[in-house]
């Protein structure tokens, strides 16, 4: 069976969607645009798009099968995503409790990521 890949990807890039993760949900389309029928792929471009901005889980196999497609095509956003700067997160407690001192330093924030 022959996969039709004559379609168009832009068609699929949603207007709220920021510029880096199109771009990573492009490359992961481009590659195995010839590899899937449009549907499942756009499917699963989704899943992974869900898998890496949201941290989404779904059934174990699904996250396997992404998991491998994007081998080759997540590692340099991966790399990218590192060297950025990451948010912190004060707990409301220690926000609190610094105010009740008059503290003017604030505990060591958590990373969130």
């Amino acid at each position: 069976m022959s996969i039709d890949s004559s379609w168009d990807i832009e068609q699929y890039r949603n207007e709220h969607e920021p510029p880096e993760h199109w771009e990573l949900c492009k490359n992961f389309i481009l590659a195995h645009k010839k590899d899937f029928p449009e549907e499942k792929l756009i499917c699963l471009a989704q899943v992974f798009a869900n898998m890496e901005f949201l941290g989404c889980r779904y059934p174990q196999e699904t996250m396997d099968l992404v998991n491998e497609l994007a081998a080759g095509v997540v590692e340099d956003f991966r790399e990218q995503r590192k060297s950025k700067i990451q948010r912190t997160f004060i707990g409301a407690a220690s926000a609190a409790e610094a105010k009740v001192k008059r503290s003017k330093t604030l505990p060591p924030p958590q990373h969130i990521k």
